[in-house]
């Protein structure tokens, strides 16, 4: 995918923020730590558009890239950090589930993984949800460059054991490795859409 332009457009906090225009929509969802802005990033080709923190739960909005002045990546925040106050991550997960439950624009949901990592439980019943609502979605394992050649495989494995309705494929921001098998499944997704 050539990318020609990728910029920052807005941080909503509610519904009525959302973006009113008619473009798809890639929705990348994970755990607060598991490199949703390093695969955004990466994927660009980018560095620093979507803000990497060594602080995970640092994302609370619901933020709009628009792409080639085509269609938006939007970072939902991270779930699953104990750090902040439960208020908190209710409101997020009210965010989110209004998100993904309500939004027509939604093209794709890219659910992001710890390759290092068996799905957690969050994990298991967002991915269950996706199912079970008939969401298109992917799910990528990032980070798969922390594992041996060995380890790889087996971790593979075991996450498409769990989560075996659901596309997965291995990601590395650092090498790129999963970077042509992700945009595939984007284009797909805005080829099809609405």
């Amino acid at each position: 995918m050539k990318i020609t332009s990728a910029e920052f457009i807005k941080s909503a906090f509610s519904q009525d923020h959302w973006t009113e225009d008619q473009r798809p929509e890639i929705a990348f969802l994970g755990r607060s730590n598991v490199g949703k802005s390093s695969l955004i990033n990466s994927l660009l080709q980018r560095k620093g558009l979507a803000r990497t923190s060594n602080t995970p739960g640092r994302t609370q909005s619901i933020n709009y890239f628009l792409i080639n002045d085509e269609f938006y990546f939007v970072d939902l925040p991270g779930y699953g950090y104990a750090k902040v106050s439960k208020s908190m991550r209710s409101d997020w997960g009210v965010m989110a589930e209004e998100y993904l439950s309500q939004r027509e624009q939604l093209a794709l949901c890219v659910q992001l993984i710890d390759s290092r990592h068996e799905p957690t439980r969050l994990d298991l019943q967002l991915n269950e949800w996706l199912n079970f609502n008939g969401k298109p979605h992917i799910v990528v394992a990032t980070k798969s460059d922390k594992l041996s050649r060995n380890q790889l495989p087996k971790q593979l494995k075991a996450i498409r054991l769990a989560l075996k309705f659901s596309e997965v494929i291995a990601y590395s921001a650092e090498t790129g490795r999963g970077r042509d098998d992700v945009w595939n499944a984007i284009k797909a997704a805005n080829a099809n859409w609405p």
